[in-house]
């Protein structure tokens, strides 16, 4: 008895605290302080991101915003059928001056995470390591009907709902490219810009996979709105 009035005691409290306490939190810790593309990846930030899938007018709108800012450019190729219908699908084709190896179909949710990590990450690491901008993102892309591994029988794939698409290595300014197949084992720069741009990457996903997870993953990072923030 006396434990569980010491539970309510400090849950009052901190309720009674939260309005004046709200005013200091930073940007990715408030759980009421709209979504924006700078914030950084919490827990809080994740839970935003996965509640957008609920909420595509929400979503849309910041989306919107991120085009507006030059943060991504994509068009609106509207709903699909078949056996793997998508609902109100993004059609991403660039990231600002980040261009892609091909336009892809996307969930607004996973465009706006992936938008949020290539601002946040992945371009700023290559400035970071490199000293040249990140020109363009290499994939095996998105949207594909189908199970997990291609398996005949089971559940369905993220790919199935447009809800993850593979990066399979990055382009610099400077002509270099980075692949993750050849250069994620390297013990040099493009190794450990792979590698830093993968776990820090793996905030703004549901789940996040990568040449360690197992051999199907050795020439790809699979980034994905499923999960809580499963990072291997």
């Amino acid at each position: 008895m006396r434990r569980t009035l010491v539970l309510l005691s400090v849950l009052l409290a901190l309720v009674l605290l939260f309005p004046w306490a709200s005013r200091y939190l930073p940007p990715g810790y408030h759980p009421f302080a709209p979504l924006t593309l700078d914030d950084p990846p919490t827990l809080v930030t994740r839970l935003k991101l996965r509640l957008l899938a609920d909420d595509p007018v929400a979503c849309m709108a910041i989306l919107t915003q991120a085009r507006d800012a030059g943060r991504i450019g994509f068009t609106l190729p509207g709903d699909s059928q078949g056996e793997c219908p998508l609902v109100a699908p993004v059609k991403v084709q660039n990231f600002g001056e980040v261009r892609l190896s091909s336009s892809f179909l996307a969930s607004c949710p996973l465009a706006l995470s992936s938008a949020m990590f290539v601002g946040q990450i992945a371009e700023p690491q290559a400035q970071r390591q490199f000293g040249v901008r990140l020109a363009r993102i290499d994939h095996l892309g998105s949207y594909a009907c189908r199970n997990i591994y291609h398996r005949p029988v089971g559940r369905l794939s993220e790919h199935a709902t447009a809800e993850a698409w593979d990066i399979a290595g990055f382009r610099l300014a400077n002509g270099n490219r980075l692949t993750i197949l050849r250069n994620w084992p390297e013990q040099s720069t493009a190794g450990s810009y792979l590698r830093t741009v993968f776990e820090e990457g793996c905030g703004f996903f549901g789940s996040a996979l990568g040449p360690e997870y197992n051999a199907a993953h050795a020439n790809h990072f699979h980034f994905g709105m499923r999960g809580y923030g499963l990072c291997r």
